[in-house]
């Protein structure tokens, strides 16, 4: 049997009167491979630090009995020794820390944990700012990792690769699932599955019994009635014959005992309420947004520098109106350069004139007014409240969160609603810079179905590749400074 590698036990967490953690018992084994869910806010950092002694629980105990570390994927790093050969393999520059750049700060911390033995590893989303290369460097280098892994990500194809476990949290409870990502996905969609056809059975059950409820009354009327209409005549003929009426009157009694020894049944029943159910989307584009152009999009021979590194050489291209294209490239090869280059209608582009571009980019987002969240989507979007309140509840706004004043929103809430205001603006191409960055894995799914139900011409620069993979309808790759289609689906 796998030893116990650390202990959660009647641990309870609270932050500003919000129970943030309520865990009876938890327990990392030697060699187990968990992955950490939640939506943004749940709780999935704060439980990392708990489990490496960063923060005290008010209540519980937290008991480690292995050698844990930790990656801190907002932290910045710092000097100390590093293996060589990984920091080559990492392509960590040989520069002052101070002018690294995000990506290349994870791969140096990255480089760091590996450069030695830890029995335990609490990772918190390492793959933020890693390309396709630096996320398969990941993969591998924990592929063979002899020791227990505790990771909080938002890449699905990482928890699929990585890990055995799912540990989801939800209203500060932990509930775990055996099995990696897309086994959690299915797990979840079989108890939702369940749980609409348990209702199903009790909302027929609840009307089948409420029907026969309501005819007992209606007999238990009749008779009623039927005792009110008799004749004097008949009542005369009757007056010496007092058990008929005593057995009417028994009669009437008995059936509305049944008829409210049958609500009760009614009211014992154990109520299943019905699963969220996901609102079908559909973002309609107005007449006076429609683009005619087949390709709204369109480079003739376009030379890109950065300083001078040539980015893109002489590139052309077109991409297909009505389509998701997602450009693919490594750090640094000029994919956020170039989207930059489209939103300014650089030289070598012919864009369409009708083209409204909306963007999303990798920034911390100001707001400049006082207005609610609600408020401040009211005022960029033609769609109806109803379609508004819809999207933004995907996007994880709900209830309170509505009336929230713009400008006091976090980081993760700005660009939440951000993404949100684009597919609900005044737009007809969008232009996404790393969009699932910062969202959690259930905002990240929304953002997929925005996608999906969207009319516009997209642009998406991602290293996500289980998103990719369900959003794109053209992939291009910067390669040797030519963009490449890789995959076409039109």
């Amino acid at each position: 049997m796998e030893k116990v590698c650390l202990e959660l036990e009647n641990i309870e967490l609270s932050f500003l009167d919000r129970l943030v953690l309520n865990i009876p018992r938890l327990a990392v084994h030697q060699f187990d491979r968990i992955g950490i869910v939640g939506k943004n806010g749940a709780g999935k950092s704060t439980l990392l630090k708990l489990m490496d002694g960063q923060i005290k629980p008010e209540k519980g105990h937290v008991k480690r009995f292995a050698d844990f570390a930790y990656f801190d994927q907002l932290a910045s790093p710092v000097e100390r020794e590093v293996d060589y050969e990984l920091a080559g393999k990492l392509s960590v520059p040989q520069t002052e820390i101070e002018n690294f750049s995000g990506g290349e700060q994870t791969r140096l911390k990255l480089a760091q944990i590996f450069s030695g033995y830890h029995q335990g590893l609490l990772i918190d989303e390492p793959t933020t700012h890693l390309d396709e290369d630096g996320t398969r460097f990941f993969i591998e280098q924990l592929t063979y990792y002899y020791g227990a892994l505790v990771l909080v990500s938002h890449d699905r194809y990482v928890f699929d690769e990585l890990v055995t476990k799912i540990w989801e949290i939800e209203d500060g409870c932990v509930t775990e699932y055996t099995g990696n990502y897309s086994d959690y996905a299915a797990q979840k969609e079989l108890q939702r599955k369940q749980q609409k056809e348990q209702h199903e059975k009790y909302m027929k059950e609840k009307a089948r019994l409420l029907k026969a409820a309501e005819e007992k009354m209606r007999k238990a009327d009749k008779i009623t009635q039927a005792n009110g209409h008799i004749s004097k005549k008949e009542t005369k003929a009757k007056a010496n014959k007092m058990f008929m009426t005593k057995s009417k009157d028994t009669s009437q009694k008995a059936v509305q005992r049944a008829a409210k020894a049958i609500e009760q049944r009614v009211a014992q029943l154990e109520g299943v309420d019905a699963p969220k159910e996901e609102h079908l989307l559909h973002f309609y584009q107005p007449s006076a947004l429609k683009i005619h152009n087949k390709y709204p999009i369109m480079g003739e021979r376009v030379t890109l520098k950065a300083g001078d590194k040539t980015l893109l050489k002489e590139a052309s291209f077109q991409f297909p109106l009505g389509k998701t294209i997602v450009i693919k490239g490594s750090n640094g090869s000029g994919k956020t350069t170039l989207l930059h280059h489209i939103l300014k209608r650089g030289e070598g582009l012919v864009i369409s004139p009708k083209a409204v571009i909306g963007a999303y980019e990798q920034m911390d987002y100001q707001f400049d007014k006082d207005e609610t969240v609600l408020g401040y989507m009211k005022a960029r979007s033609d769609f109806d409240e109803s379609k508004i309140r819809s999207v933004l509840h995907s996007m994880n706004f709900t209830g309170n969160d509505l009336n929230k004043n713009v400008r006091n929103l976090s980081g993760g809430e700005a660009i939440r609603l951000v993404l949100c205001q684009l597919f609900l603006g005044r737009y007809n191409v969008l232009v996404l810079d790393e969009p699932t960055n910062f969202l959690d894995v259930f905002c990240i799914e929304a953002l997929e179905r925005f996608l999906k139900a969207y009319e516009g011409t997209v642009l998406i620069v991602s290293h996500d590749r289980r998103f990719i993979e369900r959003v794109a309808d053209c992939i291009y790759a910067i390669e040797q400074r030519q963009l490449v289609l890789r995959k076409n689906d039109v």
